[in-house]
């Protein structure tokens, strides 16, 4: 018989007093882990209000509760895209939703929303930014520091297939007075 090069290793067998100590010990992490989490972070644009001190941030309105101003006869309307920040300086959060009818092919329309939650339970709209009869595609919507920007897309002409635009316009808005204010570039075609 030979022997093996190898020490006895026979002392290293588990036994359930380790898995309990392991356990425990384990146990131990997660438990100082949430109690050591930091305070709630907070943020706030510079040269818009903020909420006031001591009181719960306001959530944004829900888009997918809105009712909308968009006629899609039997289908329903989608929520394509969505972003949420405080547009007019007030320290409330607007939620601006970008919406078009479900269609089974082609791009259809989309309608932009400036939406504010009401004294009652549902979203209201306040704004219509961009209307689907204009016949835009509308992307990359996303809200910082006040200003809400987004991609317009386009056809130059009723040969264009309805699946691909060959417009592409970058804009924003801005609240300024009483009224948002549209700036932009010059549609441009696509090649």
């Amino acid at each position: 018989m030979q022997t093996s090069a190898l020490p006895d290793l026979a002392h290293t067998a588990t036994k359930p007093v380790h898995w309990l100590a392991t356990a425990t010990a384990m146990a131990a992490v997660v438990a100082c882990a949430g109690l050591l989490q930091p305070g709630t972070a907070t943020a706030t644009a510079s040269g818009h209000a903020a909420a006031q001190p001591g009181s719960a941030p306001v959530a944004a309105p829900d888009a997918a509760a809105a009712t909308y101003p968009l006629d899609c006869a039997d289908a329903q309307n989608v929520v394509a895209d969505e972003a949420a920040g405080d547009l007019d300086g007030d320290g409330r959060p607007e939620t601006v939703a970008v919406v078009h009818c479900a269609a089974g092919m082609g791009t259809p329309p989309s309608g932009v929303y400036v939406l504010t939650q009401g004294s009652g339970a549902a979203p209201r709209v306040v704004a219509t930014l961009v209307d689907p009869a204009a016949e835009k595609t509308v992307t990359d919507v996303a809200v910082h520091d006040g200003i809400l920007s987004a991609t317009l897309f386009a056809y130059s002409s009723m040969d264009v297939p309805r699946c691909c635009p060959d417009e592409e316009e970058k804009v924003s808005w801005q609240w300024k007075g009483n009224a948002f204010v549209r700036s932009g570039q010059d549609l441009a075609r696509s090649a």
